[in-house]
């Protein structure tokens, strides 16, 4: 899972950019996908992150209009979600970056006139799910993880476990991890990235839904370049004077190694 955890931190990073990523955790009942979403989100500040265990058909239309801009919203079960209508605004949040809908309502007189609810994004959605083919439409716009079920995996938890009742772990140092990864997430600006690699590189054409599929892959890279941003050397535009930093082949190949797994599931039609 290391590497699962990896991607998913700097997916809900991406939250902070214009174009944000997605993602969602595959895999069976009790492989812990809600435990793993769960951790990650405490590295995201409180005012940040948006958590819902359920939804009902217009709960998203129904916040402020820019209650969720580059907020992490993060569903703990996809499954509870299966209302077409749900997953209609579902997308359109992460596709459109926003949503809006007309309602009648009666004013003091009792008169019908009409109102437009408004929200907008841009949001990252995390969710958790059992059922992929379901969730087809939005599987496509979001990164897929799939859990380690392995042997060995669970032989691991069962270990910390065991430390965790035992005293054995300490406790005090993983807070101050928490607390010292949120605090980077409160630093990090608005900048724009630019990767000047980007007409060298090829995804195989045999992944599914390949333009959608090198967008994520473009965009990831960027994320990865976002979140080292203070290791970069900003640059300014000389037309619009805007800063920019620029993507490093180191940037790259932390986003080959974390998505490696990743594109070649999208590109297998088993699950």
């Amino acid at each position: 899972e290391t590497d699962n955890r990896l991607l998913m931190l700097l997916v809900f990073t991406s939250r902070l950019r214009e174009q944000p990523l997605h993602i969602i955790s595959l895999g069976a009942s009790g492989t812990g996908k809600t435990y793993l979403q769960e951790k990650i989100a405490q590295l995201i500040p409180d005012d940040h992150k948006l958590e819902m265990t359920a939804l009902s058909e217009n709960a998203l239309y129904y916040f402020d209009r820019t209650e969720l801009k580059n907020k992490l919203v993060l569903i703990e079960d996809l499954d509870g979600a299966q209302d077409e209508k749900i997953l209609y605004a579902i997308r359109e949040l992460m596709s459109k970056k926003r949503i809006s809908k007309t309602l009648p309502i009666k004013d003091a007189k009792g008169n019908l006139k009409t109102i437009t609810l408004q929200v907008e994004g841009p949001i990252t959605l995390a969710g958790t799910t059992t059922k992929e083919k379901i969730y087809e439409d939005n599987a496509n716009r979001s990164i897929l993880i799939y859990l380690d079920n392995s042997v060995k995996q669970q032989q691991a938890i069962i270990e910390y476990q065991q430390k965790l009742s035992a005293g054995l772990i300490n406790k005090q140092e993983e807070t101050e991890a928490v607390s010292q990864l949120q605090n980077i997430q409160y630093m990090l600006e608005s900048v724009k990235v630019r990767n000047p690699y980007a007409p060298q590189l090829q995804i195989p054409q045999t992944v599914f839904k390949p333009l959608r599929t090198n967008a994520h892959y473009l965009a990831f890279i960027e994320t990865v370049t976002f979140y080292h941003q203070f290791q970069r050397v900003k640059k300014k535009d000389s037309l619009s004077g805007s800063d920019y930093i620029e993507t490093t082949i180191e940037d790259i190949e932390i986003a080959n190694r974390l998505l490696k797994d990743v594109l070649l599931t999208k590109s297998d039609e088993l699950t």
